[in-house]
């Protein structure tokens, strides 16, 4: 989508606002409310019941939007308030652009960071009345659906290293640890993850890939039960601790990196992320998995449901 040049701005200065830097962020530092600027709006085509669409691009943003390449945490809600009233985002993605074209979600061609381009977060409006460029306009999260996100987001990272532990016997071979030490099966086997309000629904393939290297699936179907209260009991006895979370960055910029670590009694864990999440584990409240074990393609996928705050 090439885009539109508006009329009061030149062509080097457009480029500039778009090209120059990625979105600042607040979100992960738990924001939920911020002055932005509006440094363009462009159209898109309309969905699929016909809705015009407009994508807003300002300078920072508190709004955690969706991530095409791994959209484990969906966007936040938000409204955005203009001049003209109140523009609800209907949607938040992670944008792309080289100053010349605009590119959405699944659409970006290129890997982040890669020279000459600007990684934006790009909020969707279905009425862009009232906003232009150079605008300052308030955005403002919805803090309530925030805070149940970050609690199972929280609460499925936490969960992992349960995992982790949990099937730790299980391995026969040298594999990549986790941040405590343990064979890490979550990254070794993740086919999905997606964080909802209160909790997370993951699930791992166990493929022969995994087999290879020196995971053993023999039996797994009946302990099942057993490796639950295993889980279980070693997240009460996390959550029990209060161990704080916080969100190290290497910068406040959107592609920067950033890392979710907590100190828990055996070790601070540090796990690459980029979403929202509680400030300690106490926030989680009563947290328990449920696992289940299905079959996809004729290949073995385990199911781990997360559940946070008794839910």
């Amino acid at each position: 989508m090439t885009l539109p040049r508006p009329e009061h701005t030149d062509d080097d200065a457009l480029t500039d606002s778009l090209s120059g830097s990625d979105t600042i962020v607040s979100y992960p530092r738990g924001d939920t409310a911020n002055t932005g600027v509006v440094l363009h709006v462009a159209e898109l085509a309309p969905d699929a019941a016909g809705t015009p669409r407009w994508a807003v691009l300002l300078d920072t943003s508190s709004c955690h939007p969706v991530d095409a390449g791994w959209p484990d945490q969906g966007a936040d809600r938000a409204v955005l308030h203009v001049a003209g009233g109140e523009r609800p985002v209907v949607d938040c993605v992670v944008a792309a652009t080289d100053g010349t074209e605009l590119h959405l979600g699944s659409d970006i061609p290129v890997r982040k960071g890669t020279p000459g381009w600007a990684f934006l977060v790009a909020h969707i409006v279905d009425d862009a009345s009232g906003i232009a460029e150079g605008d300052r306009v308030e955005l403002v999260v919805d803090a309530d659906y925030r805070r149940a996100v970050s609690l199972g987001h929280s609460g499925c990272h936490l969960a992992a290293l349960a995992l982790n532990r949990a099937l730790a016997g299980r391995w026969s071979k040298e594999t990549r640890t986790d941040g405590l030490g343990q064979p890490d099966f979550d990254a070794s086997a993740i086919d999905s993850s997606r964080i909802g309000e209160f909790g997370s629904v993951d699930t791992y393939r166990l493929n022969k890939s995994l087999r290879r290297k020196g995971f053993d699936t023999e039996g797994l179907a009946g302990e099942l039960p057993a490796l639950e209260a295993a889980i279980n009991a070693t997240l009460a006895e996390w959550v029990a601790g209060d161990a704080p979370i916080r969100i190290d960055a290497d910068g406040p910029r959107l592609t920067d990196r950033r890392s979710w670590v907590c100190e828990l009694p055996e070790g601070t864990v540090s796990i690459p992320c980029g979403g929202t999440h509680a400030h300690s584990l106490a926030e989680l409240g009563e947290t328990r998995v449920a696992l289940s074990l299905d079959e996809a393609d004729g290949t073995p996928v385990l199911t781990m449901t997360t559940a946070v705050g008794g839910r």
